[in-house]
């Protein structure tokens, strides 16, 4: 079977695992259960592991921008080294055929963390296109078809699904998906645990059924990348 690469990214400012350190978090609880299915069904695939709750990437700087909006061949050495950061982040991204992303909702939207890790990969003339001259529309996806998203969040209410009481101000897989469809990713899929802030058995179940949904989704998106990489086989 071909190899996949997967990028881990968790944002949670909790830095254990709920269920095993006290006050651990939720959405790392899920990511880490996702990897270690996703390893056991696909020993064969890559991890590569960012953790921007822990170690949080510098914020979109004034100087930052005048680098990047700077053609490469005409950068000084004090733009190429502001724009270091957001270079590895970037390579860390288009390696990847998977993105795993722990989300908590804080305040309804993204933690600052990810956020600095979302300004730090919408680049232009990196992974998205802009070209005044061009006839339609000047801006354009520069990702690689082909990758896909998990978001796995953690609420302390409930209902922010779509369609849920308080769906309309859930602004976390917004927060996501929004950008990294400007970029080409546009395959995504989330699961969230909900109830956090009433500690009871709804929490218990919202848990195990975020769990339970976690290893449904491993399962599908395995043998996904085992139907996908079959014709390219049967070629070869």
């Amino acid at each position: 079977m071909q190899a996949l690469h997967i990028l881990q990214i968790d944002a949670s400012a909790r830095p254990g695992l709920s269920g095993i350190d006290p006050r651990g978090s939720h959405t790392r609880r899920l990511t880490s259960r996702f990897i270690e299915r996703w390893q056991a069904a696909r020993p064969q695939d890559s991890v590569t592991y960012r953790d921007v709750g822990q170690q949080p990437p510098s914020p979109v700087s004034g100087d930052w921008i005048a680098a990047a909006f700077t053609r490469p061949e005409r950068r000084s050495e004090a733009a190429r080294a502001q724009l270091a950061e957001s270079d590895a982040l970037i390579n860390e991204l288009l390696r990847a055929d998977l993105i795993v992303i722990g989300a908590p909702m804080y305040n309804f939207g993204l933690p600052a963390q990810l956020k600095a890790w979302v300004d730090n990969v919408v680049r232009v003339g990196v992974t998205f296109g802009f070209d005044r001259s061009r006839q339609g529309e000047p801006y354009w996806p520069m990702l690689s078809p082909g990758k896909r998203l998990v978001i796995l969040s953690s609420r302390g209410d409930y209902g922010y699904d779509p369609g849920g009481r308080l769906g309309e101000i859930n602004l976390v897989e917004r927060g996501l998906t929004v950008p990294m469809a400007y970029l080409g990713l546009t395959d995504t899929h989330s699961i969230a645990i909900e109830y956090d802030e009433f500690a009871d058995e709804r929490l218990r179940a919202s848990i195990s059924a975020a769990e339970s949904a976690v290893d449904e989704l491993v399962g599908k998106l395995a043998r996904d990348a085992i139907d996908a990489a079959a014709p390219a086989l049967a070629v070869a």
